[in-house]
């Protein structure tokens, strides 16, 4: 039946992208299952708390996978999953359940109903992460407790075709049974097998089985009792749901690779006879201190947490571009700080230089930024490419505007708000909105400057911000702004 699992996909002239699939470990030229969309099928977070700035570079990398596609004239159909109920919290099949964490900590009931309170808390909480973020609404919000009836069904379906076993505590998937087992990643099944602690579950056949139900007092109805569909079950389940048996692209974070994504190969495929995904693609960590960010680590800094510091979701999602989604990249607030002036920059040439007014996108800047995200998603040479179009004599500035706004079609770092709302948004000050006594300190400033005295020139700097007003010189003078 495997054998049958990597057809050929139908050959057409389409547009040329190569993305980095981390099931052969290689950039390969991506070529859609079909015509009339791509599909992507993002992991979301489990609802049981904020999520931390390392969770959502997965979301804002999947964005701009999903915008690069539809500049490069695909269509696309995208689902990300809200995991709303139990599941546990080491992707194995013991340890502190993240829901009943959550519960304690709010002083919540250990119910379904509670659950669901619980979740939708958070859930609007990360809706508001991903507008602060302009990430795109999926075409579907998957919650995993809307989708019960799915996750059984597949269960049974795998049941019936002698994939699972029933213990005490659970329903169990056999690796054994699935030859492929642990492909992405390269597992070695051998090496789980003979450095397994023995007394975590005497039950299980393989050391790497893994729950696709457990049973318990609280839960759903189900042919094996009372409990809950396993994590792993729930996203491949949902993506089947909503995009079918067969998906183009899978993304996640490198954390998901091992387990979860194993195990939903391994359950999809066998349910379906199918290639569950022909494109695993991965973000990599965040870490403060070059330790990984997490919530058990005590270490995880929210999107809320930067916006009480004078950050905005602009000023993180250009720091996340100047990396590559694959590159582990460490968080401080020094480079937080220096990607905020950075994007600070680029506004003021849009709001303030270019005055927010367009004509066309330069077709040759166009076609190199299209290149080169077209190769696995280069925001890096992205962003480098924004700054030579501000440096670029040969563009008028209308031009300038509208190559900037077609980049930021993709990038979304908040260049093509209305003009007003822009200016307000950086504190920028006409010169009839300057008080008279800040104007004759940058007055007194600029002279200081033209008689190269810089230690004076400093000085009224500071003056200037300790009154709440920030200076900026350009070639067309110095530019004041209202922190």
């Amino acid at each position: 039946m495997f054998m049958n699992l990597f057809k050929k996909r139908p050959a057409a002239p389409l547009p040329e992208i190569s993305l980095y699939n981390t099931e052969h470990s290689k950039l390969e030229p991506f070529i859609p299952l079909s015509r009339k969309a791509v599909t992507i099928y993002s992991c979301g977070p489990t609802v049981y708390d904020f999520a931390h700035i390392g969770n959502l570079r997965a979301y804002v990398f999947s964005d701009i996978l999903k915008r690069t596609l539809l500049i490069h004239d695909y269509e696309v159909k995208h689902t990300i999953n809200l995991t709303d109920f139990g599941h546990l919290s080491d992707d194995a099949d013991s340890g502190e359940d993240k829901m009943m964490k959550g519960l304690k900590r709010e002083g919540l009931p250990v119910t379904l109903a509670a659950m669901r309170q619980l979740s939708d808390i958070y859930i609007d909480a990360f809706y508001e992460d991903m507008d602060s973020l302009r990430v795109m609404t999926p075409t579907t919000w998957s919650r995993a407790s809307d989708y019960i009836e799915a996750q059984i069904r597949l269960i049974e379906t795998l049941d019936e075709k002698g994939y699972t076993y029933e213990t005490s505590d659970g329903v169990y998937f056999d690796i054994q049974k699935y030859p492929a087992y642990g492909r992405l990643g390269n597992i070695d099944l051998e090496q789980i097998k003979s450095g397994a602690r023995v007394e975590v579950n005497t039950e299980k056949h393989h050391p790497a089985d893994f729950a696709v139900w457990k049973k318990g007092l609280l839960g759903w109805d189900s042919r094996w009792g009372k409990g809950f569909p396993g994590w792993h079950i729930e996203c491949s389940a949902m993506a089947m749901a909503t995009l079918g048996k067969e998906i183009d692209i899978h993304t996640g974070g490198i954390d998901h690779i091992h387990t979860h994504h194993n195990a939903e190969i391994a359950q999809s495929e066998c349910a379906t006879g199918k290639q569950f995904v022909h494109y695993w693609m991965h973000s990599a960590f965040i870490t403060i201190d070059s330790t990984k960010i997490s919530k058990s680590l005590g270490n995880t800094i929210t999107l809320r947490h930067l916006v009480d510091r004078g950050f905005t979701g602009d000023d993180y999602r250009y720091w996340l571009l100047t990396a590559h989604y694959r590159q582990t990249v460490n968080f401080s607030w020094d480079a937080l700080t220096a990607a905020k002036q950075a994007l600070y920059r680029l506004k003021r040439f849009v709001y303030e230089d270019y005055k927010q007014s367009a004509s066309k996108p330069d077709e040759a800047y166009v076609a190199k930024f299209k290149k080169i995200l077209a190769n696995d998603l280069d925001t890096p040479g992205a962003i480098a490419l924004m700054w030579e179009v501000t440096k670029d004599d040969t563009l008028d500035n209308k031009t300038k505007c509208a190559t900037l706004h077609y980049f930021d079609s993709v990038l979304e770092v908040g260049l093509s708000d209305n003009l007003e709302d822009g200016k307000k948004t950086l504190g920028i000050l006409g010169e009839d909105e300057v008080p008279e006594d800040i104007q004759a300190l940058v007055d007194k400033r600029e002279a200081a400057r033209v008689a190269r005295n810089w230690t004076e020139a400093d000085l009224l700097r500071e003056a200037l911000n300790l009154k709440g007003y920030t200076v900026e010189d350009g070639p067309q003078g110095p530019k004041i702004s209202k922190v």
